[in-house]
């Protein structure tokens, strides 16, 4: 049979004696231990107690060779902390005893020592039981037994646990029972804190398989690097682990194998420190540590430890699938201790130096070799492969992603570098179409400006490849323009046409785009001095007609095409039935000759669309600029049209070619151009150039238009004859110049009209003289400065005066000092100054000297009592001041009914004092009322 266990089986009583020994020898141990017990307590361990526990329960798990087991729980207000594995024994009470020193094996993180000192933060009577027997302490009986008040070291002094301890739970080696202080956070946060901590303990305690918290379960299990801790709930936690020297980095996975990088962690060694890191993944290291495993020791060893770190950490990287790795690239931001300045200086040298990036060729590369696609096209990385030497693979592209390697020393490929790397490579047409689609994508996107792929190149139909589809044609076919060999011209591959070539400036090829070709419009530009010099243009001719079709001839009129004469310009050619030939001028047509006829035979082979698309004269062409910039349009006298308005037109709507009209061939000609819309619009303009130069230039009967009337005009009979049966109706006569009214049109027209006036042979009745000098005075300034003043005048009394005799009428009263043959009148007066100005004649108001001469007496008009009776049956209120009364009213030599001359004068008339009052209360037009009243002031004088 065993003997019987000893109750002092770790002989704590010979390390008593000793401790109180050294205490009684050296007053100054006691408090020595004591501090230093305090300091580990509250400073050191602080927040450490189930850290600590676990760590010596994977000791123990490692020293017996078999994964351990823990099981947290609370009995009778203590806190019992059980594990498997090796049992305690001396060596291990020894240490739990000892302030200094450590019962640790190498490669142990916490086998009873000092950190055990964690436990005086819940309790003061810490026990450990194990299957070869159990120790305690108490701060009571190390109170007692020292002999000392106050702060004692708790931990220095061990005894047998008492005869009746209870026996380990079954299945467990050791328990730590830890009766909780008075004071103590209740066991249900003790309990909560410990939850809090197991998922880290469980990963970085390697040993430890199970953690029970009170009947809540946590499993560790392994599957090659993977490392999964299970909640109680069932819910799985993945870390994928790459071990190095020394060392173990971990990331979070999710069940793909994705990571999820750790946003904020501290250093493991391997359990938690406070150094805080930023990595993306969790380091657990052999780094020297302080006694509090709280910092790490600063020194050679400590670099060197962090160095193999850094050296595994590409390994993690690789163990993450390709698309993934990045996110185990250390982010930018701010280090969060000196540990991790030194960590990420090292990781990140080391990700920049070592393989890992996966190449688009198959192979990886470092981060200082690595070429990272700008734009966020993972099927350009795939295209470019082989073009671009170190491209990272896809999907590893665009800004964010350069962004991320660019801290590694990665480049970033901009689309310029791109379109570069392309630029003379030889490929099949299907590639570059191919190539196009993505880049397309990428414009769609806004991804890639298209100005960035202006230098793109793109393969021909002739085998060739150019830099920049700007200029290139799209074609479906290529042949029907083949056989012009127009030099220049770039059609594209038919198998590489892609709405990217049209998006960077190449011409969808629908023949008006082909005819728009800068190429073959150079060729046009050429071709009528190519035939001249002998070269065979017939070819162009033919191709440019096909393509032509009915599109517009704008930018073709140079085409080289036959006429009767030799070669002419397109536009220069009129058809052989065009009704031109009956309008023009024979001298316009010719080989010297502004125009030609198209030759008959050639004519007949194209239809009349085909040959007037590219210029060639039916009709009269039509000039359209919306935004006209200045006389430039060749068009008769268009700088004098342009100066004689007052601001520049809006918009040039003009008939070109109208000055070779023959001249007798006005009325047919009026007739051809209101026969199309195109051409009427123009001649409808009120303001256009076409009708300016009509009234100006035409001519009906040997006369301009201007100078007949319309036959319904008879109110300018006598000025104007009727325009002769031109057979035109009256709006065509009109639109062709032909007068309705007075209104000058220009500066000659103006002195054509002086002219008409001053004319003795004319009979004029005196309201056309009025009206018509109404007009002349309306004239606009432009106009009236280039008129000459006329040499005689149509005066008031229809006579026709010398203009030295006359004079304007300003003023009413003025007429009856001067003599109707030297007046030069209008209706009103307000225009009389533009009048005199024009014909350089003075106002006869201020030429006129003579003063009034008799006497007379000022009465005020309400003193009047006739006035005031007139006054009241008009309803006019009396103006203020009045009216200097004469017996006979006398200006100079003669007698007058009224004047002003500063103060109103009158005659004691009823035509004197109407006229004085009429205008002393502006109602200068009711004079006549006014006189009738005076004489007879009753109301159906008004009325009847």
């Amino acid at each position: 049979m065993s003997s019987p266990p000893s109750p002092d089986p770790f002989a704590t009583g010979a390390l008593r004696s000793s401790v109180l020994r050294a205490w009684r020898d050296s007053p100054t141990r006691f408090t020595e231990d004591t501090n230093a017990e305090r300091d580990l307590r509250a400073g050191g361990y602080r927040d450490r107690l189930f850290v600590e526990l676990a760590q010596n329960a994977a000791d123990a798990a490692a020293a017996s060779g078999e994964p351990g087991r823990i099981r947290v729980s609370v009995v009778d207000g203590e806190l019992r902390v059980a594990n498997t594995g090796a049992p305690l024994d001396a060596e291990g009470v020894a240490a739990l005893a000892s302030l200094r020193a450590s019962g640790k094996r190498e490669g142990a993180v916490g086998r009873f020592g000092v950190g055990f000192a964690a436990v005086l933060a819940v309790t003061s009577a810490p026990r450990v039981v194990s299957r070869t027997g159990g120790v305690a302490f108490s701060e009571d009986r190390t109170r007692a037994e020292s002999g000392r008040d106050g702060a004692v070291p708790i931990l220095r002094l061990p005894w047998p646990v008492p005869a009746g301890e209870p026996p380990v739970p079954e299945g467990f080696d050791t328990e730590v029972r830890l009766p909780l202080r008075t004071g103590t956070q209740g066991h249900t946060e003790v309990l909560d804190r410990i939850r809090t901590e197991v998922p880290d303990l469980l990963l970085a305690l390697p040993w430890l398989a199970e953690i029970d918290v009170d009947g809540e379960v946590w499993r560790r299990s392994a599957d090659g690097d993977v490392v999964e801790l299970t909640a109680p709930d069932g819910q799985g936690t993945r870390w994928l682990t790459h071990s190095g020297e020394a060392c173990v980095w971990a990331v979070p996975v999710d069940a793909d194998g994705v990571p999820r990088p750790v946003e904020q962690d501290v250093l493991h060694t391997p359990t938690p420190t406070d150094e805080r890191l930023s990595l993306p993944a969790r380091l657990l290291a052999s780094v020297p540590v302080e006694p509090s495993r709280r910092r790490v020791l600063a020194g050679t060893s400590t670099r060197d430890a962090l160095a193999a770190a850094a050296r595994a950490y590409p390994g993690l990287v690789r163990s993450v699938a390709p698309r993934h790795r990045l996110a185990l690239v250390p982010r930018a931001g701010f280090p969060m201790s000196e540990v991790d300045t030194e960590l990420r200086e090292l990781v990140t040298r080391r990700l920049t130096e070592d393989s890992w990036i996966p190449a688009a060729s198959g192979a990886e590369l470092p981060g200082e070799r690595a070429r990272v696609l700008g734009a966020d096209e993972p099927r350009l990385t795939e295209l470019l492969a082989d073009v671009l030497p170190g491209l990272v693979a896809a999907p590893l592209c665009g800004p964010e992603i350069a962004k991320v390697l660019a801290s590694v020393g990665a480049s970033t490929v901009g689309v310029a570098e791109l379109v570069e790397a392309v630029t003379g490579i030889t490929r099949e047409p299907s590639w570059w179409h191919a190539l196009y689609a993505v880049l397309f994508d990428a414009v769609e996107r806004h991804a890639i400006a298209p100005h960035e792929l202006g230098a793109l190149p793109v393969p021909l139909a002739d085998g060739r490849t150019v830099p920049g589809p700007r200029g290139s044609l799209l074609v479906d076919d290529p042949e029907p323009v083949g056989d012009a060999h127009i030099v220049g011209l770039h059609i594209v591959h038919p198998d590489a046409v892609h709405p990217l070539l049209r998006r960077l400036g190449a011409t969808l090829a629908g023949p008006g785009d082909l005819l728009a070709a800068p190429a073959l419009g150079e060729a046009v530009e050429r071709s009528v001095e190519d035939a001249l010099s002998g070269v065979d243009v017939l070819p162009l001719v033919e191709t440019v007609l096909r393509l032509a079709g009915g599109t517009s001839g704008e930018d073709l009129g140079a085409l080289a095409l036959p006429a009767r004469d030799g070669w002419r310009r397109a536009d220069e050619l009129v058809l052989p039935e065009s009704p031109l030939l009956d309008v023009l001028d024979p001298e316009a047509l010719g080989e010297e000759a502004p125009l030609d006829v198209l030759d008959a035979g050639f004519a007949r082979r194209w239809p009349d669309d085909v040959l007037t698309g590219v210029g060639v004269l039916d009709t009269f062409v039509v000039v359209d600029d919306e935004e006209p910039s200045g006389p430039d349009h060749d068009l008769p006298d268009e700088d004098e049209w342009w100066d004689s308005r007052e601001t520049p037109p809006a918009r040039v709507l003009a008939v070109r070619d109208l000055d070779l009209v023959a001249d007798d061939a006005w009325p047919a000609t009026v007739r051809l151009l209101a026969a199309r819309p195109e051409t009427w619009r123009a001649l409808s303009e009120p303001e256009g150039h076409t009708r300016w130069w009509l009234a100006r230039a035409a001519l009906l009967e040997d006369r301009a238009p201007g100078e007949w009337r319309l036959p319904e005009a008879e109110h300018l009979a006598g000025l104007y004859e009727p325009v002769p049966d031109v057979g035109l109706p009256t709006h065509l006569l009109e639109a062709l110049g032909v007068r309705r009214d007075l209104t000058p049109r220009a500066a000659e027209d103006a002195e054509d009209l002086c002219a008409r006036l001053a004319d003795p042979d004319r009979v004029l009745p005196p309201g056309l003289v009025l009206r018509a000098h109404a007009a002349l005075a309306g004239l606009p300034p432009e106009y009236a400065e280039e008129v000459d003043p006329p040499a005689r005048v149509r005066a008031l009394d229809g006579s026709v005066a010398d203009a030295a005799d006359a004079a304007v009428l300003d003023a009413p009263w003025l007429a009856a000092a001067w003599q109707a043959n030297r007046l030069v009148a209008l209706p009103g007066y307000a225009d009389a100054p533009a009048l005199a100005e024009l014909f350089d004649l003075p106002l006869a108001g201020d030429v006129t000297t003579a003063e009034v001469t008799s006497e007379g007496e000022l009465a005020a008009w309400r003193d009047l009592p006739a006035i005031g009776e007139v006054a009241d049956l008009l309803g006019v209120e009396l103006p203020d001041g009045g009216v200097v009364v004469h017996e006979k009213l006398t200006v100079g030599a003669g007698a007058v009914p009224w004047w002003f001359d500063g103060a109103l004068h009158a005659a004691d008339t009823s035509e004197g004092l109407a006229r004085a009052f009429a205008w002393a209360a502006d109602r200068w037009a009711e004079r006549l009322t006014i006189e009738a009243l005076l004489d007879d002031p009753d109301p159906r004088t008004l009325l009847t």
